[in-house]
């Protein structure tokens, strides 16, 4: 696929490195030349430096035979304009812009085609926000993933000792919840993964992905650790764009929140547009004011600045002084890795929670949801099966008799509105929302073409 991505920031830039990996001709294009320099060495990918929204430069980035264009500079009005441009003059079939100003996500109707032909909306700040707060609704979970609506969910969460299901062989999980259907799709042990079977004992330490239907989460977890006391209260480190959706998400939701934040303008600014929350002009890796704030009876502690080293500093912190569980925004990705195994109980990286969106876009077959696992080296997607058994590698087939390349599960169908844990004898029908786990990227170009109909395949 020819894919031309406007702006060279840390989503630009994260973009244009997943997707170059996966054999995609990817131009990137920014205003700046010096942002190019960087991905320009390291990656298998064309630069352009220009004013994204030109005909000009988009005539030199390729515009005219492009498959995707990605508009994600910081500059909401370059964006659209871009797509604008993108579709009069190029008819460019798929257009995808970041927008982040509230006040245009407000206006949906400003997005059509005949006003502003984006086909894909992205706003990392709510795709962040909406990461944080399940992560919040789900104490001890270690990654919450949304599909088919929310209907399925699919929770990475860390064994220990006390949970029912702790050396236990797996087959005995549905003896342990009766009535109540879920399925293992990996496990991660020492960062080795493990293919589950009946007979796979999971043990403490263990990090264990499944899939069930959304009201059966918390009784899954349950076999895993001793759940965790329910959130009550939040305290956020940061102000800004993801620091005021999360509090008021929060606050909807019945939380206390209090927000810390170091700029006078913008804290009267966040104040002023919340209704509970409590916001603390200060420092929020300064212990005394932590202390004065009671961070040892505090639920969780979240950093969401946009200073990796301010959100480390005072999440560690806050854990020193007794958070009872403590979440860093985290943007660049050798500190993602450094610090994933630490004191930090969560580390949040804003490039793995928005490439799903992107992805779901540029994969094969009619895919509709994708999230990225494990540091991108994993992922789960949502895949619609069409045709018939003429037709289609999958549909009228069971899971078992479906030829899956190693390490790939699938965990849950939604059919008709309704949730199916997937077993072995479980039969695929047309029309049918597929959720499946691959341990190994690699393999996503087969899942596509399994799922791709093909009226001369019989």
């Amino acid at each position: 696929m020819k894919i031309i991505i406007l702006g060279a920031g840390q989503v630009g830039a994260s973009s244009a490195d997943i997707l170059s990996g996966e054999a995609n001709d990817v131009t990137l294009v920014d205003i700046d030349s010096a942002k190019l320099r960087i991905p320009q060495d390291r990656l298998d990918i064309r630069t352009v430096s220009g004013n994204a929204s030109y005909p000009s430069v988009l005539q030199q980035a390729g515009a005219e035979d492009a498959d995707l264009l990605l508009a994600v500079t910081n500059i909401d009005e370059v964006n659209l304009v871009a797509c604008t441009v993108a579709a009069t003059m190029y008819d460019t079939p798929t257009k995808m812009a970041r927008i982040r100003a509230p006040e245009y996500l407000a206006c949906p109707e400003i997005f059509e085609p005949d006003a502003f032909p984006v086909d894909v909306l992205i706003s990392p700040e709510q795709i962040l926000t909406n990461h944080i707060t399940r992560l919040v609704e789900y104490p001890g979970a270690l990654q919450v993933l949304d599909f088919a609506d929310g209907k399925i969910q699919i929770v990475g969460v860390r064994a220990y000792h006390g949970g029912p299901l702790i050396g236990h062989p797996l087959a005995e999980l549905r003896d342990h919840m009766p009535g109540v259907d879920a399925r293992v799709a990996a496990i991660y042990r020492q960062d080795k993964v493990i293919t589950p079977t009946a007979d796979t004992v999971v043990e403490v330490e263990d990090e264990v992905f499944f899939v069930a239907a959304r009201e059966n989460i918390r009784t899954v977890m349950s076999e895993m650790r001793k759940l965790d006391k329910s959130v009550n209260r939040v305290i956020i480190a940061g102000g800004g764009n993801i620091g005021f959706r999360l509090a008021s998400n929060l606050e909807r939701r019945g939380y206390g929140v209090k927000i810390i934040e170091r700029d006078a303008a913008c804290a009267e600014r966040v104040a002023d547009r919340l209704d509970d929350t409590v916001v603390l002009l200060g420092d929020a890796a300064d212990e005394e004011l932590l202390r004065q704030e009671n961070i040892e009876y505090m639920d969780v502690f979240c950093a969401v600045t946009n200073n990796d080293e301010a959100n480390i500093l005072s999440a560690m912190l806050a854990k020193r002084l007794g958070a009872r569980r403590v979440m860093a925004l985290i943007n660049r990705s050798v500190y993602v890795d450094l610090f994933e195994h630490s004191e930090l109980d969560i580390v949040i990286s804003p490039r793995l929670a928005t490439v799903g969106s992107i992805l779901a876009h540029i994969r094969r077959g009619d895919v509709v949801a994708v999230h990225s696992l494990r540091r991108g080296r994993a992922e789960a997607i949502e895949a619609i099966a069409h045709g018939d058994k003429n037709s289609s590698r999958v549909v009228g087939r069971g899971v078992r008799d479906l030829p899956l390349p190693p390490g790939t599960e699938i965990g849950a169908i939604l059919r008709n509105n309704e949730v199916l844990i997937a077993h072995h004898d479980t039969v695929i029908e047309p029309e049918d929302h597929v959720i499946l786990f691959m341990v190994d990227k690699k393999y996503i170009p087969e899942v596509e073409r399994l799922f791709q109909v093909d009226v001369l395949f019989l």
